[in-house]
């Protein structure tokens, strides 16, 4: 087993105290790629040089992070997932919930907004969007304060759009400017807001919760952490929709983990 190298975690010792971001939870060797890709970009050839190169140009923070958190996502992203989610996930949890109660829905890891927005959609089509605007919450979170930002607008590109249904696209968008902004009045059941799953605290009361594919850059223990905090936020009857590698997705009743 690699030993790990003391010059990078002091490094990530000093994103942490110095912009309180935790990246030590990341798989290292992930991680240290993106770090290199982006030490190579400036010039640098050492971890601690780079620590010197942080102190003197604060806005290679901003560079850095955004070359670790890629967001790799889209709408409708790996369309037979969505299938098994609106077909058999959301329905079974809506004759569970019943005609009245509200819906609480968590996308963990939701980078710029696509997955937030497909599951509203969904949502939509399948309680209509008056009961839509009268039921659901959906709570969207991510370390990337830039990919929030992006979210918030509501507005893609027509590239990003790419992947929703004409239908759909005629339905819950509208031109903008060039672009496709989401319909502003289903908009405002969708929430943004910044968290670390690792060391920032759940959302509670959840029903589906869906975190597909945020786990894998995590170490196992990292992992561990925040499956526990996922226990902990979904409510009796909550889902946890998970992505695998080859399989389109995972579902289960949220049990507590192993120790």
């Amino acid at each position: 087993m690699n030993q790990p190298d003391p010059a990078f975690e002091a490094l990530l010792e000093h994103l942490k105290a110095s912009r309180g971001f935790d990246f030590t939870g990341y798989k290292r060797s992930s991680l240290m790629r993106r770090v290199n890709r982006r030490m190579a970009q400036v010039g640098v050839t050492d971890y601690a040089e780079y620590v010197e190169h942080l102190e003197m140009h604060g806005e290679e923070f901003t560079t850095l992070f955004n070359t670790i958190l890629i967001n790799v996502t889209g709408f409708f992203r790996d369309a037979e997932a969505w299938q098994h989610i609106s077909k058999e996930v959301l329905p079974e949890l809506l004759a569970a919930k019943g005609s009245t109660p509200p819906l609480r829905i968590w996308s963990a890891g939701c980078a710029s907004g696509e997955e937030a927005y497909t599951l509203a959609m969904v949502l939509a089509e399948l309680l209509g969007p008056a009961d839509f605007r009268a039921r659901v919450k959906i709570y969207a979170t991510d370390v990337d304060e830039d990919a929030l930002t992006h979210a918030r607008h509501a507005t893609y590109s027509e590239r990003e759009v790419g992947g929703i249904p004409p239908d759909l696209l005629d339905r819950y968008f509208e031109p903008a400017g060039g672009r496709y902004a989401f319909r502003k009045d289903l908009r405002r059941s969708v929430v943004f807001g910044r968290n670390d799953l690792v060391q920032d605290a759940p959302i509670s009361r959840i029903d589906l919760l869906v975190c597909r594919n945020t786990l894998m850059y995590f170490t196992a223990e990292a992992q561990s952490r925040i499956l526990s905090r996922f226990h902990f936020a979904l409510g009796p009857a909550g889902v946890l929709l998970l992505a695998r590698r080859r399989c389109c997705s995972a579902t289960a009743r949220c049990s507590p983990p192993s120790t």
